[in-house]
């Protein structure tokens, strides 16, 4: 009795599934579901094809990125690396080199016209770099990539220190005690974006060569590293195991340690392209949501001859649901199978257009597809299919009669709370997220309370109207709840697209913005105060803007609110302009400080949190970058204790600034107030762009002032360009492709609520209207649903945009009302053509099929 028992449930499921399954096949040959399957395979593979691009597309910067280190990860030391390290990059089937980089005299030339010049040696070992390529010139003066490391007994030099030591291919270059044939000039480094505030000139020989120039000896200060690359999970897996293990004196660097610049540019790729993928899902929600509900509105009557038949409503909940579900993985199959066609054909035509090797995608953005396409159809499809199972009999008769059920608001807001974390998961920024459905709240209420006033207003006019005007009016206010649902579905789906749309174009503008040709290229150091106004008269003479020179004093921290430091590590020098990591990084409490003087900030420069001073406070006050006093842990109101050459300095903090590091100028962790630091030693910092021509610039400054060093970053600049214009290519190919298929999605969303008007333009057809009648009736109604839409789509996006713009990419925004008018004049145009288009058919049908198809 008990396996009878037992089997009964096991039938009365296969029955339901059974039943699921025919009634599936059933609505797709007579295609009232293809609408449904239509939008939900755009959905999909929307949602997934932007992910596969934004997935090869972030492999594919990560891997340039780590161009720019010379491998995918780097341990560095004051001595030489454990073999340990090696061994566990060895067992992970990492590639790996090593380099050994130290400070040391070089000289150019013999005798009385031997020129002398601190220099940076480094010393390649077989194989370096294992990402990216050095770019040299030589003998002929063709610029290449080198194909090896300088052969035994031949040396290269940067391009920047043959223009200091006036040397060229040929010479001869003395290196401690070894004499090498400089064989080429340097013009482009690996890992120069890394930290480019070094002493000029770089002299690069083999790691063979080394040990015959007696450089490596007791006591010599010398840098190690052991570079490593491969799969980037081996390389994950490397750095979690080996950083623990660190002794001290070393630290692991990996691209995130690049340039602020270089970062700056992959972190705000990244986020638009997860803003790309947050549109898809919006688009997507938007589609299903209007298709389930004419699916669900189309079963009504069928359902209601069910239950006059006897089936229960577990039986008609079953069915529904079953169907739902077999759609929704069929839909998502067929979607990510496109995407992924989609994405290898995009990928092709990619690679060379960014010139470098696109890595295949993961599996991840098909696993999304398949998330958002089931979430997405139960959150908006099975609200008002579970509503199918309360139809009453009697609205076999009685078509007036339409379903509640309590229980589907519960499974709509349970739909929506998924949604909410699919769209927080996509997202992949708590900032970002929060804006996305904070506007996308926002925006849906005031589209409802706008529809429905339009409405009420509506109403009112209707009588004062005439001819087809009134006609095409009325089908909005008689029909409120498809209204309103209309226009909220277009009016969030247009302000996912302009929202897109924005955004793109202020990251793009403050691209070529900030990396403008005259982006500063020299850095130029060490001006005593009796030399600023004879540097600046050099300059000026040159035909270059007056320079402005920064004071600089070298300084150490001894104290943090009266208490001690604790040391950490070596005592590694800090630059005018370095970016701190996240974090609490104790190791800075080791290096020096570059404290400076201002009485205003340049526009590079924003307080965030405190108050900058006005005019000459009566005690030492200081401002500090605020990422830097986070990774220290300083407060406003806390006091930090200076050495500075033996003299205490002690100031209070007083404001909290972000610097934007991308304007190449000097900037400073600390800054002081004016007069604070009067009387102590301080050298002078400036920035210029030297015109390329100008090639003899910084050869003619320092034999003018020979304690001046001049840093040379236009290797930086050209690997910063060459980033920007990568990712400013990526970006656009992921805003086309995705305003492309949001487009697609937006117009199966219009085009899913027709039924209604369809049956009403067969009535007019019926009574006598004409074919320019229904279509004024029908573009007068469209004309009004899409311009409403668009307005609030354009505020909103607007809106939005500025606050993601602001908040998530650290940029700077202006309204941009023009382009917001021209999104609500497009909105308008796209109801209007979607709806002209899909209701075409009311003209061209005969009206009685028209109304057997929808009455039937």
């Amino acid at each position: 009795m008990s396996a009878a028992r037992a089997a009964r449930p096991r039938s009365g499921a296969l029955k339901v599934t059974a039943l699921a399954w025919r009634q599936l096949r059933r609505d797709l040959k007579a295609g009232d579901i293809r609408i449904l399957l239509a939008a939900l395979v755009l959905a999909v593979l929307a949602v997934t094809a932007v992910g596969f691009v934004t997935d090869r597309a972030e492999r594919a910067l990560a891997i340039e990125a780590n161009r720019l280190l010379g491998g995918d990860a780097v341990v560095r030391g004051d001595s030489p690396i454990a073999s340990g390290i090696a061994d566990t990059a060895a067992a992970l089937d990492l590639k790996q080199t090593t380099t050994v980089e130290l400070n040391t005299m070089i000289s150019v030339g013999g005798g009385v016209d031997a020129r002398l010049q601190v220099g940076d040696l480094r010393a390649l070992g077989n194989g370096f770099p294992l990402r990216g390529v050095f770019r040299i010139v030589g003998a002929d003066g063709v610029e290449r990539d080198a194909a090896a490391i300088p052969a035994p007994g031949t040396a290269w030099l940067s391009r920047a220190g043959a223009s200091t030591l006036d040397a060229g291919v040929g010479d001869t270059i003395v290196v401690g005690e070894s004499r090498f044939t400089l064989a080429a000039l340097v013009a482009a480094e690996p890992d120069a974006a890394l930290d480019y505030f070094n002493i000029a000139p770089k002299v690069f020989i083999s790691l063979a060569d080394l040990p015959a120039t007696g450089l490596v000896q007791e006591g010599s200060r010398i840098g190690y590293r052991l570079v490593v690359a491969g799969q980037a999970g081996a390389v994950d897996r490397f750095v979690n195991t080996v950083k623990p293990e660190l002794a001290r004196g070393q630290r692991l660097e990996t691209a995130g340690d690049a340039r602020p610049e270089i970062r700056a540019a992959l972190d705000r790729a990244g986020r638009f392209l997860g803003l790309a993928a947050l549109v898809s899902v919006v688009m997507a929600a938007v589609a299903v949501a209007m298709a389930a509900r004419q699916h669900s509105q189309r079963h009504l009557s069928g359902t209601a001859v069910m239950r006059c038949l006897g089936a229960s409503q577990a039986t008609l909940a079953g069915i529904h649901i079953g169907e739902l579900l077999m759609l929704g993985l069929m839909a998502s199959t067929v979607g990510v199978a496109l995407a992924f066609a989609l994405q290898w054909g995009i990928g092709l035509w990619l690679a060379p257009v960014l010139g470098m090797t696109i890595p295949p995608a993961g599996w991840t953005p098909a696993l999304h597809g398949f998330a958002v396409g089931l979430v997405v159809l139960m959150a908006f499809g099975a609200p008002p299919v579970l509503a199918l199972r309360r139809v009453p009999a009697l609205r076999v008769l009685r078509r007036d009669l339409d379903p509640t059920e309590p229980s589907a608001w519960l499974v709509a807001a349970a739909g929506l709370a998924g949604l909410a974390a699919l769209l927080w998961w996509k997202a992949g920024s708590a900032a970002l997220g929060i804006a996305m459905l904070g506007g996308l709240v926002a925006t849906a209420a005031v589209l409802g309370a706008l529809g429905w006033g339009m409405i009420v207003l509506l109403r009112r006019l209707r009588p004062r109207l005439r001819g087809s005007l009134r006609y095409g009016l009325a089908n909005v206010s008689r029909r409120p709840a498809t209204s309103i649902a209309q226009i909220a579905s277009l009016g969030l789906g247009l302000m996912a697209l302009l929202l897109l749309t924005f955004v793109r174009t202020d990251l793009l503008d403050r691209w070529q913005l900030q990396l403008a040709a005259d982006a500063p290229n020299r850095f130029i150091i060490n001006v005593q105060d009796d030399q600023i106004d004879p540097v600046a008269k050099f300059i000026a003479d040159q035909g270059m803007a007056a320079p402005t020179l920064y004071p600089m004093i070298r300084a150490r921290l001894v104290a943090h609110n009266g208490a001690p430091v604790v040391r950490a590590t070596d005592a590694d020098t800090d630059d005018a302009t370095a970016e701190p990591s996240d974090g609490p990084d104790r190791r800075r409490t080791e290096r020096e400080f570059n404290l400076s003087m201002a009485a205003t900030l340049d526009d590079d420069n924003r307080v965030v949190a405190g108050r900058f001073w006005d005019g000459l406070p009566a005690t030492p006050e200081i401002s500090v970058e605020a990422g830097y006093a986070k990774s220290l842990q300083w407060k406003l109101g806390d006091t930090a204790s200076f050495d500075i050459a033996g003299q205490p300095f002690t100031a209070t903090i007083t404001s909290l600034r972000e610097v934007d590091w991308t304007s190449f100028r000097p900037n400073f962790f600390v800054v002081a107030s004016p007069g604070s630091l009067d009387g102590f030693p301080a050298s002078h910092i400036t920035a210029v762009s030297v015109p390329p021509e100008q090639t003899r610039f910084t050869a003619q400054l320092v034999g003018q002032f020979p304690n001046l060093t001049v840093i040379d970053i236009d290797a930086v600049l050209s690997q910063v360009r060459a980033t920007a214009d990568q990712v400013s290519v990526v970006v656009e190919v992921v805003f086309w492709f995705s305003l492309a298929t949001g487009v697609l999605v937006l117009l199966a969303a219009v085009s899913a609520s027709q039924d209604e008007r369809l049956l009403e333009g067969g009535v007019m057809r019926v009574l006598g209207g004409s074919r320019r009648q229904l279509r004024l009736a029908q573009a007068s109604e469209f004309a009004v649903v899409g311009l409403l839409s668009g307005l609030v789509a354009a505020v909103a996006a607007s809106v939005l945009a500025g606050v993601v713009a602001v908040r998530v990419f650290d940029l700077p925004w202006q309204p941009n009302w023009s382009m917001a008018l021209a999104g609500a004049v497009l909105g308008m145009l796209a109801a209007l053509v979607a709806g002209m288009f899909a209701t075409r058919k009311v003209l061209d049908a005969p009206p009685s099929q028209t109304l057997r198809e929808l009455q039937g």
